[in-house]
């Protein structure tokens, strides 16, 4: 195999809840992962030059040593000997800083496809173990589907999966800093703690209606402050249809869940029109 096209799936968060703060610096997580319909294109191809080159359709993101895609490819060159390069092209859909782990995914993917197209025989345990040295997400982003994450968000437990249901994703026109939302995480001021075993038990019912009620993300306490566009977009998405909406990782991407798809087209319709979200989708729970 010479080539391979992939698709690397977004992920939001059905309810993140912080623990408490560790000694070196990394915060315990509890919390709901499932992939999305959302997809980067991501296709790698073999090249003799000993070289690892990464095209992208955006001009803003780096294709050097600073894209996880980059160092995904670098370690697997290292790890393995392997002598040929690789021509990375990257489609990105998903929106960037975004919360819904798009470069994880990406590095994810990465690591995936060079162990198919050099025949290197890795388990996806071992693929998973590697993936933690990139990024935190990065083992979810190869497991894929509805997880419970733990510790640093690398301890996966997998979960019965997610009823379908109809999904809006939509992003203002703002990035935030993961890193500088956790730091600014106030552990004696979070206002409430999900309900990580009602979400769990909701989604074992199947009752997709149990899980919007229970959602609750508690980095909201930092972002919707510094941001209140992502408060106004989950109150918009609410009085347009949502059953529930929240927002996913660290912000700013709000998502909503809806009882069907003309409803999240008509609430798509509205978001579109009122333009406080730049990037509006409609996607699916995918597993």
């Amino acid at each position: 195999m010479d080539s391979i096209r992939l698709k690397a799936r977004a992920k939001i968060n059905l309810g993140l809840d912080v623990l408490g703060k560790r000694d070196d610096g990394y915060h315990e997580v509890r919390m709901i992962m499932q992939t999305v319909g959302i997809y980067d294109r991501i296709i790698i191809k073999k090249i003799p030059e000993d070289e690892i080159r990464i095209n992208s359709n955006l001009f803003f993101l780096p294709v050097n040593e600073n894209n996880l895609i980059y160092k995904a490819a670098r370690m697997m060159k290292d790890e393995y000997n392997i002598k040929e390069g690789v021509e990375i092209d990257l489609n990105k859909f998903i929106p960037v800083a975004a919360g819904m782990a798009g470069g994880s995914t990406d590095a994810a993917s990465t690591l995936f496809g060079m162990n198919k197209i050099f025949d290197l025989g890795i388990s996806q345990s071992k693929l998973m173990e590697m993936g933690l040295k990139i990024g935190a997400d990065v083992p979810y982003c190869i497991m894929r589907g509805t997880a419970l994450a733990e510790g640093i968000g690398e301890k996966l437990t997998r979960l019965t999966p997610m009823p379908h249901c109809w999904l809006i994703v939509a992003k203002p026109p703002i990035n935030v800093s993961t890193k500088l939302v956790y730091e600014s995480l106030d552990m004696g001021g979070i206002s409430k703690h999900p309900d990580i075993d009602g979400i769990m038990d909701a989604i074992k019912r199947g009752d997709v209606e149990g899980v919007a009620q229970k959602m609750g993300n508690v980095l909201e306490d930092v972002t919707i402050p510094l941001y209140p566009v992502i408060d106004s977009i989950k109150k918009q998405m609410l009085k347009n249809g949502a059953i529930g909406a929240m927002m996913s990782g660290s912000g700013p991407t709000v998502f909503g869940i809806f009882p069907d798809e003309q409803t999240a087209l008509g609430c798509q319709a509205v978001l579109k029109a009122q333009g406080e979200a730049r990037q509006v989708y409609i996607t699916e729970t995918f597993n």
